[in-house]
């Protein structure tokens, strides 16, 4: 584990940039992106061009380590280069930004109001590449939709279960059990979460290392516990479908908590603008974002 990027994830002020579209969601953010699907033909075209968009992002002079830490890539992502670099080295060397990897396959149906993760085979080859790539650590997804005790304990387990598989690898992974933010029981669904989490983190090894990805809560300041946990290097917020000054205005309310935002990053880039518009509106989300992060 590199050690300069930990004491960054752990001590730095800023964000995590959440750059991890992939699947079924890359149409969508192409789309947000002002490129429709009969611009490319097949996968390999539209990761193509999915790629020219994160390039955009990253080289752009907005995307500084003075308010990122770290970026989240999608598999593909991480493959590729820029500028000659693979990614991952790319963000690290020339823009001091550590790099993560989404490790999860997708959601599977919905069982006792929660979305499991989909088996993830091959998952010990994709953490070998990703240290090969440079790879600080990993993200994976499961979603609650209810406050369901059976179902939201199966999350946490399976999350820690391989979270605990990622970290023998010497990575650190960042586990995302995310609450839907339009549950009509979301608060309940945080407080039995918590309990849940608190329990898989009482059984780590002293030296294992996590974070942890979660929504932004109903009551402000309802993860400050977690925040204090001796396994946690940090605690992130996903956006959730929030508007970006909507989860710009919860995030500030909770201290300590920092983004790591998806669609509110990206939100009104598009591949239309000139490098002067694209940046300038990138720079004003990312320093907004910031300072939201830092409260």
């Amino acid at each position: 584990m590199n050690t300069n990027q930990l004491d960054r994830i752990q001590t730095g002020k800023g964000f995590i940039a959440a750059l991890d579209q992939s699947g079924g969601s890359t149409p969508k953010a192409l789309l947000q992106y002002g490129i429709k699907e009969d611009s490319y033909s097949n996968e390999d075209e539209m990761y193509t061009l999915v790629h020219e968009m994160r390039t955009r992002i990253i080289k752009s002079t907005a995307f500084d380590s003075k308010y990122i830490l770290g970026a989240i890539l999608f598999e593909n992502t991480m493959d590729r280069s820029i500028d000659g670099q693979f990614t991952a080295d790319y963000l690290w060397e020339k823009k001091g930004i550590v790099p993560f990897l989404k490790v999860d396959q997708g959601l599977a149906d919905l069982e006792n109001g929660v979305q499991l993760m989909k088996p993830i085979p091959g998952l010990n080859d994709l953490l070998k590449r990703a240290s090969e790539r440079n790879i600080f650590g990993t993200k994976m997804r499961s979603l609650i939709k209810e406050a369901n005790p059976a179902g939201i304990k199966k999350v946490v387990e399976q999350q820690f279960a391989i979270g605990h598989q990622i970290a023998e690898m010497g990575l650190v992974p960042i586990i995302e059990p995310e609450v839907d933010i339009n549950s009509a029981d979301k608060e309940a669904s945080e407080k039995l979460l918590k309990v849940e989490i608190f329990d898989q983190l009482s059984k780590l090894g002293k030296d294992v290392k996590i974070m942890l990805k979660l929504s932004i809560p109903t009551q402000n300041n309802f993860y400050s516990d977690l925040m204090e946990d001796p396994h946690v290097l940090r605690v992130v917020a996903l956006s959730g479908g929030y508007t970006q000054a909507e989860a710009n205005e919860k995030l500030a309310h909770n201290h300590g908590l920092i983004a790591s935002f998806s669609r509110a990053l990206s939100q009104g880039l598009t591949a239309e603008q000139t490098d002067n518009e694209f940046n300038a509106l990138l720079s004003k989300t990312i320093e907004d974002i910031y300072e939201a992060s830092i409260k």
